[in-house]
């Protein structure tokens, strides 16, 4: 439980006093014409009213962004008070009090809706990542996320991923070489692709391969991990005794709630799944607020 005046959360590459501004100008309406405030709460909301507000979940989740969200109360009422009763990454069941809040009223309300975007939205990657590790029960496997992420919400995402239980993928272009279909096309093939990584002097080279006569030249050639596509499970066996362990092997593709388990378990170390930063629902958590006298 938290009741510190600010929230103590850091992410490599993530500016959260960045983001709480940018996004409440977005919806202030900053810089257009009439833009820059809250019209309902200022006209109807007296200066000095305050509230309490308690946050809670109506459906079993896995909680993630919480710290964001009180950042976005801090943003607009400095001296809020703001208790968070859970920590990200939770089991909670439906019904469990998330946060309570307490300040003056019109901040409250008009960071309301960015601060419960966020936390529904990341809570929703978090619990259905925490459905994907369940389903696939496997210890020896690491769920992976993709870089199918909303732009501007990487960062967040892939966190709400590791707050679910699951692993982050390549964060994007920079950190190392994913060699598809559409480079190996314009290399000629795989080992030609596989060679040029390498060459350059890339450190860590994901090479996909959708058939079995791929993975020699792509070892051959200096591949650290066989990212093995659309492949059935006894094909996934196949490539997995290929391998025999010179170096990590992926599951990708064609992979939901019905088939983890069964691809999971074929030998390989890690599976990835586009659809939990891509489709994850948005969990249904609240905000109700009284007034104080």
């Amino acid at each position: 439980m938290s009741t510190s005046p600010t929230p103590d959360f850091a992410l490599p590459g993530f500016d959260l006093d960045r983001f709480v501004q940018e996004t409440l100008a977005e919806d202030l309406g900053t810089g257009l014409p009439g833009g820059g405030r809250d019209v309902t709460s200022t006209a109807v909301i007296p200066a000095d009213a305050r509230f309490s507000g308690v946050m809670d979940s109506r459906d079993p989740i896995t909680v993630a962004g919480l710290p964001i969200a009180e950042a976005f109360f801090r943003a607009l009422d400095a001296e809020c008070e703001v208790e968070t009763l859970v920590e990200d990454g939770a089991q909670v069941a439906a019904g469990t009090d998330l946060m309570r809040i307490e300040g003056n009223a019109r901040a409250l309300l008009t960071a309301e809706r960015s601060a419960l975007n966020t936390v529904q939205h990341l809570s929703g990657i978090a619990t259905l990542v925490r459905s994907y590790v369940d389903r696939m029960d496997n210890p020896d496997c690491t769920l992976l996320d993709t870089r199918k992420t909303l732009p501007g919400l990487r960062h967040l995402e892939k966190y709400a991923v590791r707050m679910g239980g699951g692993a982050n993928h390549r964060m994007g272009l920079w950190d190392a070489a994913m060699i598809k279909d559409n480079h190996v096309a314009v290399a000629g093939n795989v080992g030609e692709a596989v060679r040029r990584a390498a060459e350059a002097g890339v450190a860590e080279i994901i090479c996909e391969v959708d058939r079995l006569d791929q993975i020699e030249p792509a070892l051959e050639a200096g591949a650290t991990r066989l990212l093995l596509d659309n492949m059935e499970p006894n094909t996934l066996r196949d490539a997995v005794a290929i391998v025999a362990g010179r170096v990590p092997t992926e599951a990708s593709g064609g992979i939901n709630l019905d088939t983890i388990k069964a691809k999971a378990a074929t030998g390989v170390d890690f599976v990835s799944v586009g659809r939990l930063t891509q489709s994850a629902p948005a969990a249904d958590i609240g905000l109700d607020f009284t007034t104080l006298d």
